[in-house]
Order: structure tokens, then sequence, then C-alpha cells
């Protein structure tokens, strides 16, 4: 595997749609009020998937350093464990990430303001604070909350924010599925991981509550998940295509019995899928604002 394909690797491209689903739900709720500005979307985005790749990032060297990463480990590969890229060479690349991220961001702010540049410092501090420094919060059981927070109700409400220069009840309701689902992923990456990850001290909400609990949190957010389309429908002047979402709860059904009949290594296939399910509800869901 040469460079190129190491740090492709540890971007984990099959997590990056984690990053564009609330810019494109932000990006259709401004459509449907009316406003829509192309340029400030694809910043969005870009920066976005910066945050969450320095994000990933962050994780494969303080997850290796803290010994939560190993050869051994039942997810993908890991590029620091596999030596593939050195601890310095993974440094170098987080700073650049953000720095990036940082300076392209710096258009935003100009667009919408002083609101902006904190949600982006507060954004990028949270993605090196989620394994790094005095109080990692994914070994202190507050990465689901972290997910649903900065993919859910700041990427959704930002990019909304950034069109339209306003908040409201429709965008904060829509930004639930959005973080629910996504973060999900999260909770079958660490319900798959729960022996390893107490054994490495990373006390995640899986580690902390059981194997019980993150079943029925994964039921819980789904649920969630799906009750939206019908409170936006009911109680905001939505027309019938915001069910069209519904046309996943089929994968969304066989992902559930998978969670309660699979373990280990076998809950690679439903992490995908989880995140498949993220991406398709997202698309779906988008178009059901806009129509």
């Amino acid at each position: 595997m040469n460079k190129f394909q190491s740090w492709l690797l540890a971007s984990r491209p099959k997590t990056l749609l984690a990053s564009v689903v609330p810019v494109m739900v932000g990006t259709a709720l401004a459509v449907n009020s009316g406003e829509f500005n192309l340029l400030v979307s694809f910043v969005a985005l870009v920066c976005s998937l910066l945050i969450q790749i320095g994000t990933n990032f962050t994780n494969d060297l303080y997850d290796f350093l803290k010994g939560a990463d190993t050869t051994s480990r039942k997810g993908p590969v890991r590029v620091l464990s596999n030596r593939l890229i050195t601890v310095k060479e993974m440094k170098i690349g987080i700073i650049i990430t953000f720095s990036s991220a940082f300076i392209l961001g710096l258009y935003l702010v100009y667009v919408g303001g002083i609101i902006i540049l904190l949600i982006g410092i507060l954004s990028i501090i949270a993605g090196l604070a989620y394994t790094a420094g005095p109080y990692p919060l994914a070994y202190k059981g507050l990465g689901d909350i972290f997910v649903f927070m900065f993919f859910g109700l700041i990427g959704t409400l930002g990019t909304y924010y950034l069109h339209t220069k306003e908040l409201s009840l429709p965008a904060v309701l829509s930004s639930i599925p959005v973080g629910a689902l996504i973060t999900n992923i999260l909770v079958v990456n660490n319900y798959r991981d729960i022996k390893e990850d107490r054994h490495a001290g990373k006390n995640t909400l899986a580690v902390k509550l059981g194997k019980p609990f993150t079943q029925y949190q994964f039921i819980f957010l789904i649920t969630f998940s799906f009750l939206t389309p019908l409170l936006l429908f009911l109680f905001f002047d939505f027309k019938i295509w915001i069910f069209l979402p519904y046309l996943t709860l089929p994968a969304a059904y066989n992902i559930t019995k998978m969670i309660f009949r699979l373990d280990g290594i076998q809950l690679n296939k439903t992490l995908e899928l989880t995140a498949r399910l993220s991406a398709l509800y997202g698309i779906l869901f988008s178009a059901g604002l806009i129509l």
C-alpha cells in the first residue's frame, strides 16, 4: 500500500457521508425556505469533510497511543497500528487538515458572522478532544453526545443558518434524524468493540451500560428518526413528500435485527449498512424537504 492509499484509508472514506448528510439536509431546508447559495453549500461541505477527516486522523493517533487500536482489532485496518503511517506523519496530517478547514471556513465567517466562527472553532476543538487531551470524550462515554450534537444539530442548523441567517423549529426537528442515524454508526461500532474497549480502558457508553442498553439505544434512535417526518407533516407546512424516508424502513428493520443476532466481526457488515441507511435516509429526507 503506497502513502496515498494509506492516507485515504486513514481518512475512513466509508464514514465521510456523515459529513455530507448534515450539509445536504441543511441546504434542503434553506431551499424550502426560498434561500440557496451554491458556494456557501460547497464550502460548508468541504469544511465539514476536512473537520471529520482531521477528527478521524486524531482518533487513529490517540487510539493507537492509548492501546485501543491493535492489529487484532475487529474493525477495519488502522494505519498506525499497521505501521502504514508514522506518528510524526499523522501529527503533521492533523495540523494540515484542521488548518485547511479553518482557513477555508473564514469565507463562511464572512457570510454568517461571529456565530459561525465560534461554531468552527468549537468543532475543531471537539474533533481534537474526541480522543485527545486530558478528558477525551470517547473514553468517557460522551462520544454519542458529541456525534449527535456536531453531526446532527450543529452541522444541519449551521448550514441552514448560513443560507437564511435565522433558525426555525422545523430546522431543529429536521436535524434530529440526521444526528440520530449518524450516531447509530458509532453505536454499532462501540457495540462491536465492547470487549476490546473495556480492556483498553476506553469507557464508551456501550462499555459503561452494556450490550442490552446499546441495543435499545439503537432502536430508540431509529424510532425517533422515523417519527420526525410525521411531526413535520402534522404540525408544519410540509407536503406528502416528507414521508420519502419511509422507503428505508425495511432496511432499518433488517439492520435492527442484525444488532440482536450478530456479534464481533460479523457486525462490520451491520456497520456498513447503518452508514448506508444514514446516507439514503438523508438523500430521501432532503428530497422530501425540497419537494
